[in-house]
């Protein structure tokens, strides 16, 4: 699944490669899945694409907003797969979940694995969207600052428990982390993932803090995961410290252990990540 660095290089690469194009034709998937998101008949979208221009793409979260200039915003969400461009008719997948042809003859396709939404909105509507609507600040808006972070802490600690692994990847907290980042977050921060978010120094929220910025832009500044897919299909660069593949600890060489906990497998270092 994309996480928020994987959004960040599609995005920088659609502004190099799509920014100003104009669709000639829009589809939608020709191989159904009854766990992608449409919220546009193919007729409607094929309509309502036709003739629009392709405007800044950004991120919020794990949300990729591609502006359909002058009034329609394109959304990809909670999106895994291979979201690629095709600088020819000629590579475009037989079996596509949306598909976008430009009047230069080049395309966009997108066919996600498991699960994931692609709507077209009219402009502003996108923001009342559930998961959308109300997000929290993500880790590379200029206000996540340490003071934020601080806060979001307390009030989650005046809340309910909440371990460092359910801050990072639980209930859109902190939007755009999902498990596989979260791990190498945790690891570089040498915080066990049910180490109580209560019971944090100081020192260690800002390591938290300090970690979840540093992991971010290193996964980001390599194209993302090297499990996942660009626009070009080219892998990402970054492969991750702790995962199935990782037998011991690269600091201390300790064995890795693995443990089943809030919604999934999670690695950590006994010695280095101590409870």
């Amino acid at each position: 699944m994309f996480e928020l660095p994987e959004y960040i290089t599609l995005a920088d690469q659609m502004n190099i490669t799509l920014y100003g194009k104009t669709i000639k034709e829009g589809s939608l998937g020709n191989s159904p899945h009854k766990f992608v998101w449409y919220n546009r008949s193919p007729q409607e979208f094929s309509a309502l694409t036709r003739g629009k221009t392709i405007g800044k793409a950004y991120v919020k979260g794990r949300w990729l907003f591609i502006p359909l200039n002058p009034d329609y915003v394109l959304v990809f969400g909670e999106c895994g797969g291979k979201i690629l461009f095709h600088s020819t008719l000629d590579g475009i997948p037989q079996k596509y979940h949306l598909l976008v042809i430009f009047d230069d003859d080049t395309a966009l396709s997108a066919m996600t694995q498991m699960w994931g939404a692609m709507e077209l909105y009219r402009r502003g509507d996108e923001l009342q969207r559930q998961y959308i609507r109300g997000m929290r600040l993500t880790p590379v808006e200029p206000d996540f600052t340490y003071e934020y972070f601080s806060s979001l802490i307390d009030e989650c600690n005046r809340a309910e428990k909440r371990s460092v692994k359910g801050l990072l990847t639980q209930d859109q907290l902190i939007p755009g982390l999902g498990n596989a980042i979260a791990q190498d977050i945790m690891y570089n921060a040498r915080l066990h993932p049910k180490h109580s978010i209560g019971d944090l120094t100081e020192e260690e929220k800002r390591r938290l803090f300090d970690s979840i910025q540093k992991t971010l832009d290193d996964v980001a500044g390599r194209g993302g995961r090297d499990d996942e897919y660009d626009l070009y299909g080219k892998k990402g660069g970054y492969t991750r410290i702790l995962s199935k593949e990782t037998e011991s600890c690269m600091v201390c060489g300790t064995k890795v252990e693995k443990m089943q906990y809030l919604g999934g497998s999670t690695y950590y270092c006994p010695k280095c990540q101590r409870q």
